[in-house]
C-alpha cells in the first residue's frame, strides 16, 4: 500500500493532464484501491485497464516502463541498437505508442515506429527480420475493450523469459517520475513502410498461389488484422473472402461482442452466420491484434468452431506430411519445408521449461504445444517420427522448445506455423495456412471434417471442450486450487482418476497446474488439466476424452461415447466450483 507521500509524487510526476486530474478528483478509498499495487510484467510484459495510477494503462506507467526497458537494453550491451514498435486500435493505444517511442529516441535507440495500427505479429516478425534488440507492441490482444498492455519482444523476436522480466520490472521500478523522463521526436526510419511489405512477401514465399475457388468468411474482430489478412488471403489465390461487415472495421469498443475472443460463447456468431448465408467453406476468426486465429467449418451437419487443439492436429499433420514430401524430393533446406533458415535459432533458456518426446536429434524436426493443451500433436509426431515437446503455457516458451522448430501451437488457438520468420503466434499466417488445407481437401471433394475423421483414425478418437471460471478475487482462485490438491484422487465423468501436481515436478514443467487424468474399462483415456489464467482472472479447465485408433466406419459411434463421458466430466467440474468436489 503507498503512503500519501507517494500517491501525491505519483500524480505531481504524471506528465498527462488528465489522468492527473482523475487522481485528483478520487474518493479516498478509491485512490487507495488505485495504488493498491502496480502493474507487473507477466505474458510477455504489461496488461491491465486502462486507468489513472501505477495498476492502470496510462501514459506515465507506459513512460517509466519503456525508460525501464531501455536502460536495460542499455546496460546489456544494446546502446543505439534498433527497437521497433508498434500498436493496436485500442484505447490509449496512440498516446501509449509515442510516449514509448519518443522515450526510445530520448535514450539514442533507432525506432523503427510502426505508425498505423497493426497486428502484433508484424513487430515479432519486424524484430527478427532486423535484428532488433527489442520489440514492443501496444496491445491487449483479446482482452476486454477497458484493457490495454504493453507486450515486449526482445533478439530473434521472442517473448521475454525469466530473468529478464524480473529485471525489467525491477530497472523500471528504480525509474524517475514519468514527467522528468525525456522524450524526443523520432526521426522517421524508412524501415518500417518496408516491414508489411516483407511481411507479406515472406507469406508469399511460405504458401506459393494457387488460383482459387474456395470461398471463405472472415472476421478480424473489431481489430487490426483485416486489411493485411485479405491482402495475404489474395496473394495466396484465395479471392472469394467475405467479411463480417459489422466487425470489419477497428473498434476500440468491439461493440458486437461481450469479449473480443474467438473463443468465447458468441463471439463467432455473426462469422458463422454469414459463413452459412454464403455457402463458405471456410469460416476464419482473427483476434483484435491477429496474433490469434479460429477456423470454423462443417462438421456433423452444423457450423461450429474447431478448437485449438483440432486446428492444431490439422496443422501438425500438414506440416511435417508436406516436410516429408519435401525431404523425398531433397527440397527441405531449412527449418520448415519450403523455407530456409536465415535467421538466427531462439536461444533455449538454461533451464528450459520443457520436455520432449522423441530423439532428440539436430536434424529431426521439432513440434511443440503446451502442458494444457491436447495429446494429439504427440502422436502425429511419433508417426512422423518427429520430436514432439511439450512447455509451459505461453509462446515465449513454446518458441524455445527445440530445433529445428517447424511448428508450435497452444489450444487457445495460438499457432505458430512459420517460426523462421515469426517466432511468436501468428494469426495471419494461420489464417492463410487454414485456407490452403481446406483448398487442397476441396480439389479432392472433400472437406474440413474429412481430415478431422483421418486424424481420429490414424492416431485415435478426441474431443474436448475448456471451462473458464472468471472471479473478483484472486484468493476465489487460490482457494479452488487449494480444494483441487485436497482430493489427489477419485472419479471424474465416471472414471477414475489420479492427480499429477505440476507445482511438484521437478523436470522443468514446474508450475501452479494440476492434471488428473486416468481412463475407463472401455479404454477411453480422460484428461483434466487446471490452472490460473496468466492474463485473466479466471481458473482454467481444460478437458479432453480419448479412443484408441478406429475404423472409419465406427466414428460417430465411438464420438457420441466420447462426448457421454465429456460431458459428465464437465458437469463434475460445475460442481466442483460451486462447491461440491466431484473428486475424493
Amino acid at each position: 500500500m503507498a503512503t500519501s507521500a507517494e500517491i501525491s509524487e505519483w500524480i505531481d510526476g504524471d506528465p498527462d493532464p488528465q489522468t492527473r486530474a482523475e487522481l485528483r478528483s478520487l474518493p479516498k478509498d478509491e485512490l487507495s484501491r488505485r495504488f493498491g499495487d502496480t502493474l507487473h510484467f507477466g505474458t510477455a510484459g504489461l496488461r491491465g485497464p486502462v486507468q489513472a495510477g501505477p495498476a492502470g494503462m496510462n501514459v506515465a506507467t507506459v513512460t517509466r516502463a519503456t525508460d525501464g526497458l531501455a536502460r536495460w537494453l542499455i546496460e546489456h550491451g544494446h546502446r543505439g541498437a534498433t527497437v521497433v514498435v508498434g500498436r493496436d486500435a485500442r484505447h490509449g493505444s496512440q498516446a501509449f505508442f509515442a510516449a514509448t517511442t519518443e522515450v526510445l529516441a530520448a535514450h539514442g535507440f533507432a525506432v523503427v515506429a510502426l505508425e498505423e495500427p497493426g497486428p502484433t505479429p508484424l513487430v515479432a516478425f519486424g524484430t527478427r527480420l532486423l535484428g532488433a534488440a527489442a520489440g514492443i507492441q501496444i496491445t491487449a490482444s483479446h482482452n476486454p475493450a477497458s484493457d490495454n498492455g504493453y507486450k515486449v519482444y526482445l533478439e530473434h523476436g521472442a517473448q521475454i523469459v525469466p530473468p529478464a522480466d524480473s529485471e525489467i520490472e525491477s530497472a523500471i521500478a528504480d525509474s524517475a517520475p514519468a514527467v522528468d523522463i525525456a522524450r524526443a521526436a523520432v526521426p522517421v526510419d524508412p524501415r518500417a513502410h518496408a516491414i508489411p511489405e516483407q511481411y507479406l512477401s515472406r507469406l508469399a514465399d511460405r504458401f506459393g498461389h494457387r488460383p482459387s475457388q474456395l470461398r471463405i468468411a472472415l472476421t478480424p474482430m473489431h481489430g487490426v488484422g483485416g486489411e493485411i489478412a485479405l491482402q495475404a488471403l489474395h496473394q495466396a489465390g484465395f479471392h472469394d473472402v467475405h467479411v463480417v461487415a459489422e466487425q470489419a472495421d477497428p473498434d476500440p469498443d468491439f461493440p458486437t461482442v461481450a469479449f473480443p475472443n474467438p473463443e468465447e460463447n458468441g463471439a463467432t456468431d455473426l462469422l458463422l452466420d454469414l459463413a452459412e448465408s454464403i455457402h463458405a467453406d471456410l469460416a476464419i476468426a482473427l483476434d483484435p491484434d491477429a496474433d490469434r486465429c479460429s477456423i470454423g467449418a462443417v462438421i456433423d451437419g452444423r457450423w461450429r468452431m474447431l478448437t485449438g487443439d483440432e486446428t492444431g492436429g490439422l496443422f501438425g499433420e500438414a506440416i511435417l506430411s508436406r516436410r516429408e514430401s519435401a525431404a523425398e524430393a531433397g527440397e527441405v533446406t531449412g527449418t520448415t519445408a519450403g523455407a530456409v533458415d536465415d535467421r538466427a535459432p531462439v536461444p533455449a533458456v538454461s533451464t528450459g521449461p520443457a520436455v520432449s518426446t522423441g530423439p532428440a536429434v539436430s536434424t529431426v524436426p521439432v513440434v511443440a504445444t503446451t502442458i494444457v493443451s491436447g495429446t494429439i500433436l504427440a502422436a502425429i509426431a511419433q508417426a512422423h517420427h518427429a520430436r514432439h515437446v511439450r512447455t509451459l503455457t505461453g509462446f515465449k516458451w513454446l518458441v524455445r522448445a527445440g530445433e529445428p522448430l517447424v511448428y508450435a501451437y497452444e489450444e487457445a488457438i495460438g499457432h505458430c506455423v512459420d517460426p523462421d520468420a515469426v517466432r511468436d503466434k501468428d494469426g495471419i499466417s494461420a489464417a492463410v495456412f487454414a485456407a490452403t488445407l481446406a483448398h487442397d481437401a476441396a480439389l479432392a471433394d472433400r472437406g474440413i471434417a474429412d481430415l478431422l475423421d483421418d486424424l481420429a483414425v490414424a492416431h485415435g478418437l478426441r474431443v474436448g471442450t475448456q471451462k473458464s471460471i472468471r472471479v473478483e478475487q484472486h484468493r476465489q482462485i487460490v482457494e479452488m486450487m487449494q480444494r483441487l490438491r485436497a482430493n489427489p484422487s477419485g472419479t471424474i465423468g465416471g472414471v477414475d482418476v489420479t492427480m499429477n501436481d505440476y507445482a511438484r515436478r521437478d523436470d522443468g514443467l514446474a508450475t501452479d497446474a494440476v492434471e488428473f487424468s486416468g481412463r475407463n474399462g472401455s479404454g477411453m483415456g480422460l484428461r483434466v488439466c487446471a490452472r490460473p489464467s496468466g492474463t485473466e482472472p479466471k481458473l482454467k479447465f481444460y478437458l479432453e476424452v480419448s479412443s484408441p485408433p478406429t475404423d472409419r466406419s465406427v466414428l460417430s459411434t465411438v464420438r457420441d461415447a466420447c462426448r457421454l463421458v465429456l460431458n459428465a466430466a464437465v458437469r463434475d467440474v460445475t460442481e466442483f466450483v460451486a462447491g461440491s468436489p466431484p473428486v475424493g
